[in-house]
């Protein structure tokens, strides 16, 4: 029988690690889990409120006009026999509804390529050139994006009317590039400058010139950005109501201003508005999930240098 009590020798840790923290209380650990799940179940229920409006969109727009105008689409849940796509047929057999969603292609897609290609090309010399004037520069570029669209309506109408391109679609264009380029370039210089100073002296130091380093190395790095931009200015130009009806004839809208001329007569036009803003709005959220990978790399893009 020993005489010697047993004695509880500490665990012994290296040289400059710390303990692990001590274990929460079992008690601490159920209200967190607890939290979790009900901001969980918060966000969830957010998130199917902000999709009723939706949901009632896709089914009125599966639904006749005569059921349309008789009882609210939640009835369907009862009568799913009233779903049919003849709405979407009879949309895609109208040559206006075409023709506006052909324009709104016409107007998106130039006006993205644009923002983006001269909005990286200035955002370069921004951000890595010292130049006269730099500063100056970009105080004007915060300036211009805080000027509203309403305050160039009757100037830039002005300049379309002596260039002979009023109401067409280059109308449209050019006023969606001047407007998107201030933002894109104030976007684009805050990511480029977040490239690490090496890649750029680097590609310097080995003779590169700085139209070399700016097509191999800041926009390979920077391609997060551009693609992030690039969904931003399409879904602001695809979604576009207020310039489309100021600058765009009959024949040159695009599908918003179509559809708000469908809105006069809402009651009756139920079969055409809903299909058509159904359509109009799947494009944007298609090409946003298409690209969303590119958001979260950008998002994290400046947290990292």
């Amino acid at each position: 029988m020993s005489i010697f009590a047993p004695v509880e020798v500490p665990e012994l840790l290296p040289a400059g690690t710390e303990p692990p923290p001590p274990r929460p209380h079992p008690a601490v650990r159920t209200a967190r889990r607890i939290g979790r799940v009900a901001a969980q179940v918060a966000v969830l229920a957010v998130g199917l409120w902000w999709l009723v409006p939706t949901l009632g969109l896709a089914v009125a727009s599966l639904r006749s006009p005569a059921d349309n105008s008789d009882t609210g689409w939640w009835t369907v849940l009862r009568a799913p026999a009233q779903l049919t796509l003849d709405n979407y047929r009879s949309l895609l057999a109208d040559g206006r509804t075409t023709h506006a969603l052909w324009n709104t292609v016409l107007i998106s897609v130039p006006s993205t390529v644009l923002v983006v290609a001269l909005g990286a090309a200035a955002a370069y010399p921004l951000a890595w050139l010292e130049f006269r004037g730099r500063q100056a520069v970009l105080t004007g570029l915060v300036a211009l994006i805080a000027v509203p669209i309403q305050v160039a309506i009757l100037p830039d109408a002005q300049v379309f009317r002596l260039l002979g391109i009023s109401g067409t679609v280059p109308a449209l264009v050019a006023f969606h590039v001047a407007f998107g380029l201030p933002f894109a370039v104030f976007l684009l210089r805050g990511f480029f400058t977040a490239i690490p100073a090496e890649l750029v002296e680097s590609a310097r130091l080995d003779g590169g010139s700085e139209l070399a380093i700016f097509r191999r190395v800041v926009l390979p790095v920077g391609a997060p950005a551009l693609a992030s931009l690039a969904v931003f200015e399409f879904v602001w130009v695809w979604n576009d109501l207020v310039v489309a009806l100021v600058f765009a004839r009959s024949d040159q809208a695009p599908i918003t201003a179509v559809l708000q001329e469908q809105m006069r007569s809402f009651p009756s036009n139920i079969d055409v508005v809903a299909p058509g803003a159904l359509v109009s709005m799947t494009v944007p959220l298609l090409v946003f999930f298409l690209f969303q990978r590119f958001f979260q790399q950008s998002m994290l893009a400046g947290s990292v240098r």
